[in-house]
């Protein structure tokens, strides 16, 4: 089972988050077990004081050293990945997602304000990742998008065990369109092939648009994926999701 542990200032930011959809099944089904640290139970002085002033000056508060090696070492246990969220680290992709899940147990350290002393980057965490070039308010929010990427990977978490499967960016193009019910809608209809029964249509048709939208909306992952050449089968659907921290 996947074990997830949030080391965080707001414990209280995953509440709701954790107790709804699928992540909330998960847990139920015993697929995933998560729990959110509250960083402040590792400080020591009345005050709970688990950040402080740069040294240097600079505008902003850094995270405090003693309470975040403290907490990852209380809870750190053999074969346990430490991962920071920091818009410095490497870009989340769905491979990095792959490699993560494979892990029996995760650190998650939400960082916040400017960041946490440089030393825990230096000497406590595995893994620094960021998912997108942009800063959020704290690493609360990118956790959270970590975490429903990776739950979401863990056999049985999906209705449909083929879903996690066929994606975009789980053969380097982006999904293809989708539609449902009614099959016209002011005078927008859907595609004929979708309700042909010609599976071997249908297959291509995917791939074709597939591979339009993606190198319409995103060249970069177009030209990268025609570059390494990799097989591609079936996509389907997710959106992609970027954020930071800080």
């Amino acid at each position: 089972m996947l074990s997830i542990d949030i080391v965080t200032l707001f414990p209280g930011f995953f509440k709701s988050s954790l107790a709804e959809s699928l992540l909330k099944k998960a847990q139920e089904r015993n697929l995933v077990k998560i729990q959110a640290r509250n960083l402040r139970d590792w400080t020591h002085d009345r005050h709970k004081t688990a950040d402080d002033k740069p040294f240097g000056g600079g505008p902003g508060m850094v995270l405090k050293p003693e309470p975040l090696f403290e907490c990852v070492e209380a809870i750190r246990r053999r074969g346990t990945c430490v991962v920071l969220m920091d818009p410095q680290g490497e870009p989340m992709t769905q491979a990095l997602a792959r490699e993560l899940v494979k892990k029996k147990h995760l650190i998650v350290i939400a960082g916040h304000y400017e960041g946490v002393d440089q030393r825990v980057k230096d000497h406590l965490i595995d893994r620094e990742i960021s998912i997108g070039d942009f800063i959020t308010m704290g690493g609360e929010a990118p956790a959270l998008c970590l975490i429903e990427a990776l739950v979401r990977l863990v056999p049985g978490a999906l209705g449909n065990k083929d879903s996690a499967e066929h994606e975009s960016f789980e053969n380097g193009m982006l999904e293809h369109p989708h539609y449902t019910r009614p099959r016209e809608y002011r005078g927008w209809k859907v595609p004929d092939v979708l309700v042909s029964g010609n599976h071997k249509d249908l297959e291509a048709w995917r791939k074709r648009t597939a591979e339009q939208m993606t190198k319409k909306k995103r060249p970069d992952l177009f030209k990268r994926n025609k570059k390494s050449g990799p097989k591609r089968t079936r996509q389907g659907s997710q959106k992609k999701t970027t954020s930071g921290k800080d």
